[in-house]
């Protein structure tokens, strides 16, 4: 007979509706700020290279706050971090908000400070999201679910906030549209009631050493899956990138490269449905040296695709690889990381792909005009599949053998 799928408990299903909701409040007026900034900008009579600028700052601020946020999550739980990530986000919306009440260049600048807000919030209530779903599970079953289902809320966010932008933009112009998003942190702010109080942590003896970032780095296998996230994060990086310019050199119209990514996101959000299904039959090492070798793959015969259809499948297939990473890494991570740093390690894992969205596109812009998008596949395919003996030397066994915070209870 079939093995029986654990059902999960009440306080999990409230717990992670009430952390979906609350990533899709900050990450959705991330989205929606950084689609409609850039539109400003652009009717404003600003350079591509001004926009180019602008987003960056999105990425780019939150390198700098992601391991204090992490810190301070570790030491104070979830309320007052998410309260604080709220805080930043409803200030940079309201920065936008502003700017359409300020004309010349002063008003590009106070849109660069939003942008830097904004994201800085999204990203500060992302690692505090992410530990407190870490700690929130009963077994490494319902961690490997949660982090699953919680992979969705992004997906639903780049959706919700540029759809409701843009809506709004041809309504009633940008000023209608940064007060609809000026909403949506408050969504966060709200769902944060269903969240329990977590006790706050003892503070350090006199005499006991401090914590340092290196020590934790030092932790068994740390490095090394964070330089796995690093490969896999640069391949999507590499995918948004290349993927337009070889739709273009091939003559596809807008609207076709526009459904192939679509298909990519739609492909993530459907494996992302299926885990929770099979997760007490999965094996994080395992997934991941899978998803890397057939990310590799999938890579190599992009170029090889013509047509929009075969395109169009290549999507698919690496929406299926990378869309299976993100939960595999994320609970793999609270296993190697020791009791206490949860939130540390997050955002060093946030700093990697920050730092990865900031300076990859200008190393992807540089390589693909000398050698071809193409090339870009090939280089990025071949470096994910060789990459794949740093998932291989993870801890084997890690979800059988290493307890939560509540398979030790």
């Amino acid at each position: 007979m079939p093995e029986s799928v654990p059902a999960p408990s009440p306080r999990f299903v409230h717990v992670l509706l009430a952390l979906i909701v609350g990533q899709i409040g900050l990450h959705a007026t991330m989205a929606g700020v950084r689609m409609a900034a850039p539109l400003q900008a652009l009717r404003d009579g600003h350079s591509a290279w001004s926009v180019g600028v602008l987003l960056a700052l999105y990425a780019a601020a939150p390198v700098l706050l992601s391991l204090p946020a992490g810190r301070m999550t570790d030491r104070l739980g979830y309320h007052r971090p998410v309260r604080i990530a709220v805080g930043l986000a409803l200030f940079g919306a309201l920065l936008a908000l502003l700017s359409t009440f300020i004309d010349g260049a002063s008003r590009f600048a106070v849109l660069c400070v939003s942008a830097a807000f904004v994201g800085s919030g999204a990203n500060m209530g992302l690692i505090v999201i992410q530990r407190t779903a870490g700690q929130a599970v009963r077994n490494s079953t319902e961690r490997l679910r949660m982090f699953s289902w919680l992979g969705i809320a992004p997906s639903l966010s780049n959706v919700i906030g540029p759809v409701a932008a843009g809506f709004m933009i041809d309504a009633g112009g940008f000023r209608a549209a940064y007060a609809l998003l000026l909403a949506l942190p408050l969504l966060t702010w709200w769902c944060a009631r269903r969240i329990p109080v977590e006790p706050a942590r003892q503070p350090r003896a006199d005499g006991e050493p401090p914590l340092r970032s290196r020590d934790l780095l030092a932790a068994p296998s740390m490095k090394r899956l964070l330089s796995v996230n690093w490969l896999l994060s640069a391949c999507w990086d590499v995918h948004a990138f290349a993927v337009p310019i070889l739709g273009f050199q091939r003559g596809f119209s807008a609207s076709t490269i526009g459904l192939i990514l679509g298909s990519f996101t739609l492909s993530i959000s459907a494996v992302r449905l299926l885990i929770p299904l099979w997760a007490h039959r999965m094996h994080e090492v395992k997934v991941l040296r899978g998803a890397m070798v057939a990310t590799g793959a999938v890579f190599a015969l992009y170029p090889l695709a013509h047509s929009p259809w075969l395109m169009g499948g290549c999507a698919l297939l690496l929406g299926l690889t990378l869309g299976s990473v993100q939960p595999m890494i994320m609970s793999t991570l609270h296993q190697l990381t020791p009791e206490g740093r949860y939130g540390e390690a997050i955002a060093f894992r946030s700093m990697v792909m920050n730092a990865s969205s900031t300076a990859m596109p200008l190393v992807f812009g540089a390589a693909g005009t000398a050698l071809g998008a193409a090339a870009l596949f090939w280089m990025m395919g071949a470096a994910v599949a060789s990459g794949s003996w740093l998932a291989r030397r993870l801890p084997s066994g890690a979800t059988a053998h290493t307890p939560s915070r509540g398979d030790r209870a």
